[in-house]
């Protein structure tokens, strides 16, 4: 980069943190370290809310995700909404009326003990791993910026995010995504702007989103059928997984992973909570399908411009330099700008022939295209197959895609704010993630199985729990960044990340809704319901092939068909309240 990228991409940053420390100070207790002291409205409630979700990957890995697969990832995100609603109206009142820390007090007053701890340790787990993902995803900025060694850069980055998380807390996080939002619009804006505008002369965005349809990228509704007839239940992306599997994935994830629910928890007001989920709702979807649609316009520039063989430099460089394998690549090489070479010719045809409404020139060069970019893919298929030769290869580069385009081609200044921008996203929701672990730890272990009961009160006790609280933080990040170690294996990080909640988030919804709605099935048998559903669902992932966001769907029914069955024949049919009066112990 530029001398004047790094002023842009390290002034933007530090204005970031600064105001977030300015913006952090509240009570040195749990109410203020995780909850703000329920002070926030509903806008800063919102952004908080997107900006967890909303993390590096989604602007690292999304555009990589359609320039490979198309934009048919952002059917994932069509039960949104409607989640949002049945979250508004039955999971947030609960919470607020209850004023619990994290969502799994709950269950220990609608259940038992176990039950909650059960429960909040399957968040945990998936909660941990998640963030170490997402831990990977800017650190592989760093690493391609700086040619930095990738488990030192994991390190680094992951030990700025525990400082700045253990020293702002929720409050800084709450604050910092607000300004963080209006500047990751900006950055994405004028990179998809830039994509068009760097195109050929005479060749527009609509030119671009023919070439980008012709050629299968524009997916945007898939119904999930097979060639020869009936529903593909392999498929991990069509109009059904999403409204159905989606909506169970989106009703989990926001109303029952503390992630979430804690960012809602600190709102001032129930109306405050509900407006700012239900205006999530609202916006996701298209700024996902924004997102995605950067990624369609990257796959059209690079039929008009010649694409890196491999988009991870990294890796081209390491196999280029390679004795045994320099004759191979250099052959590969060749191949592969002949081909592009190819595509370019066949791409002005279809755009002239787009102008002139010449619809047999524009089929024809239309399949051209698709076999020339079949034979590109082959190439690369080829040049992996090398790569994964190599010591410690990384053999998937769709979490580059984005990244190399916004090197190689955007203007200087622009660069450092693209990577800013990634940045940001993930301290953002890195500091909220590891802000809900360090409070679930806290609240659902810490304090309940403390084996030295506290004899302190007042500040001292807030003081002291507020120490514990910074502790749990220092912990999770560390396991967050040895999680990130191991994450260059996992393939697209976007997709990752969801595969990983769908194996988890069924079966914690199941409890929930059974503690909503099933008011006479008790502790035992929604317990041994959870622990059996969940092996079954691991099974289901590893053993079949059924995508994985129908795994909510079936983990939740499981669990509540599952738990009703054994409450008939363990006796513990009694009629729990779902909403108490009185303040869950601690």
């Amino acid at each position: 980069m530029s001398s004047i990228d790094w002023f842009v991409l390290v002034a933007t940053l530090a204005a970031i943190i600064l105001y977030g420390l300015y913006k952090s100070k509240t009570t040195r207790n749990l109410d203020g370290y995780f909850l703000s002291n329920r002070s926030m409205p509903w806008y800063l409630v919102m952004l908080s809310i997107m900006g967890t979700q909303a993390s590096a990957i989604t602007f690292l890995s999304a555009p990589g995700q359609a320039y490979t697969d198309g934009m048919r990832f952002v059917q994932y995100y069509f039960g949104l909404p409607l989640a949002m609603v049945l979250i508004a109206a039955s999971f947030v009142p609960v919470f607020h009326k209850l004023k619990v820390f994290t969502a799994y007090e709950y269950l220990e007053q609608r259940f038992d003990l176990k039950t909650r701890a059960f429960t909040s340790f399957l968040f945990l787990l998936q909660r941990g791993l998640s963030t170490g993902i997402s831990i990977y995803a800017p650190a592989i900025i760093l690493s391609s910026l700086l040619g930095w060694n990738i488990y030192w850069t994991n390190i680094v980055m992951g030990g700025v995010l525990i400082v700045y998380t253990m020293t702002g807390g929720a409050r800084a996080v709450a604050y910092t995504q607000q300004l963080q939002f209006l500047i990751i619009f900006a950055g994405m804006f004028f990179a998809g702007y830039m994509v068009v505008k760097m195109l050929p002369e005479g060749v527009g965005f609509a030119d671009a989103l023919h070439v980008s349809g012709k050629l299968g990228k524009l997916n945007v509704i898939t119904s999930g059928t097979k060639t020869g007839g009936g529903f593909d239940w392999s498929d991990r992306y069509n109009i059904w997984s999403g409204i159905i599997g989606g909506f169970f994935l989106a009703l989990s994830y926001f109303g029952t992973d503390q992630s979430q629910v804690g960012r809602y928890l600190t709102a001032k007001s129930l109306a405050e909570s509900r407006t700012g989920l239900l205006m999530n709702g609202l916006v996701k979807v298209p700024m996902q399908f924004l997102i995605l649609l950067v990624g369609a316009l990257v796959f059209t520039f690079y039929q008009f411009y010649t694409p890196p063989i491999f988009f991870n430099k990294v890796q081209t460089d390491k196999v280029a330099a390679a004795p045994a394998y320099k004759d191979s690549f250099n052959l590969l090489e060749q191949k592969h700008i002949a081909i592009a070479e190819e595509k370019q010719s066949a791409v002005r045809l279809f755009t002239d022939a787009l102008h002139r409404e010449d619809s047999v020139l524009m089929n024809q060069t239309a399949g051209q295209l698709r076999v020339l970019n079949a034979q590109s893919d082959t190439v690369r298929q080829q040049f992996t197959s090398i790569l994964k030769k190599t010591p410690g290869a990384d053999a998937n580069d769709t979490n580059y895609i984005f990244l190399r385009f916004v090197i190689d081609y955007l203007p200087q200044g622009l660069i450092g704010l693209l990577i800013a921008v990634i940045f940001m996203a993930a301290w953002g929701s890195i500091a909220a993630a590891l802000n809900s672990l360090s409070s679930s730890t806290m609240v659902d272990f810490h304090k309940r199985f403390s084996a030295k009961k506290e004899r302190l009160e007042g500040a001292a006790l807030d003081e002291k729990e507020y120490k514990w609280s910074r502790r749990y933080t220092l912990f999770w990040g560390i396991f967050c960044i040895i999680v990130a170690q191991f994450s260059n294996r996992m393939g697209s990080l976007i997709e990752a990340v969801n595969v990983l909640g769908s194996l988890f988030y069924g079966v914690i919804l199941g409890i929930f809704l059974v503690a909503f709605y099933v008011k006479k099935v008790g502790g035992n048998a929604v317990f041994t319901a959870a622990l059996v559903v969940e092996a079954g669902i691991i099974w289901m992932f590893f053993f079949t092939k059924l995508g994985f966001l129908w795994l909510n769907l079936v983990g939740a029914v499981a669990v509540v068909a599952l738990a009703w069955m054994l409450s008939l024949f363990m006796g513990e049919r009694r009629v729990a309240p779902v909403v108490m009066n009185d303040a869950p112990s601690r």
